[in-house]
């Protein structure tokens, strides 16, 4: 069985979860990279803030490598039994290197405008959400730091999450992966 592996990119409040949440329903696995993080962060007994699992991810960047974060989830992959695995948060090309040993990559990026994105954010309530515009900009800058904008410049598709409903996104992108994997199959 391929696997078609499915990587959603994009800068933080885009839609990137939104659609990971909704595709779980049509039966797909997803794996949330940002979550690993988290899990890294619980495991050393930090506190899950923005400011702490960014430096946590830069740390484990600078120890592991640049796929670092991609390494984590490389059980979860291999475990999986599902014919097509959604990673939410692709943050740079050499994460998705890791990720090709594992099946067939395909990057998704989703783009929602600087205002969009903070009012998602400050609505999603995740304890690492910014809640004013400097962090959110601080956040910004990290991302883009550790290669975001490479990974979402290089992606096979877009889609622009400005003026999409939920339901739209979501229909909008499994069009987009089964048209994927009638190419791969």
């Amino acid at each position: 069985m391929i696997k078609l592996i499915v990587c959603l990119t994009g800068m933080p409040g885009a839609g990137k979860s939104t659609i990971a949440d909704g595709l779980k329903f049509k039966g797909y696995e997803i794996i949330n990279m940002g979550n690993a993080v988290r899990a890294e962060a619980k495991n050393r007994n930090l506190e899950p803030t923005g400011p702490n699992l960014g430096k946590l991810m830069l740390e484990l960047r600078e120890k592991n490598g640049q796929g670092a974060i991609a390494e984590l989830v490389v059980p979860q992959i291999e475990n999986s039994k599902s014919n097509v695995i959604i990673i939410d948060g692709i943050r740079s090309n050499a994460e998705i290197e890791v990720l090709r040993n594992y099946g067939t990559v395909k990057l998704l990026a989703i783009h929602a405008s600087t205002s969009t994105r903070f009012g998602f954010l400050k609505q999603r309530g995740r304890s690492d959400d910014p809640q004013t515009k400097e962090n959110f900009e601080e956040r910004d800058n990290r991302e883009i730091g550790v290669g975001i904008s490479n990974s979402i410049a290089l992606s096979d598709e877009t889609i622009s999450n400005n003026n999409l409903t939920k339901d739209e996104l979501i229909e909008y992108t499994f069009k987009i992966i089964e048209g994927w994997m009638n190419e791969i199959s």
